[in-house]
């Protein structure tokens, strides 16, 4: 226990001047995950009922495969982001922080590869 107050605590630490970047990194994935979470719904109830035949086709056009590889990087990137600020703001072990730091980009990092390799092998056709 001591007597000094919080702000006197505080003061001469100084800060870790991430915070606002990785705000506006999070900002700005939510607000380009609108229009491509829309575009990703319409294409989906356009889809409804088709076989994997009409999906192939829909997926090679380059657009709709672009889209969809940029919906998926977005959506991790985000997710990642969000794992990152929680884990940042409620674990408050250091050891245990870092490793779910690490772990949680790691899996981002897989997921994003796996993900646009798969997606990029339907659109080709490999």
């Amino acid at each position: 226990m001591t007597l000094r107050n919080p702000l006197g605590r505080a003061r001469g630490l100084g800060s870790a001047k991430e915070g606002v970047s990785h705000h506006w990194a999070t900002v700005f994935t939510a607000v380009g995950l609108i229009p491509l979470s829309l575009w990703f719904v319409i294409s989906v109830i356009g889809l409804v009922g088709a076989d994997y035949a009409t999906f192939k086709g829909w997926l090679s056009r380059p657009f709709n495969a672009s889209m969809f590889v940029l919906t998926v990087l977005m959506v991790i990137y985000h997710a990642q982001l969000g794992i990152q600020m929680v884990t940042e703001d409620y674990v408050h072990g250091e050891g245990l922080k870092s490793g779910t730091l690490i772990a949680t980009k790691l899996v981002a990092a897989f997921l994003a590869v796996f993900m646009t390799v798969s997606i990029l092998k339907v659109a080709v056709g490999v």
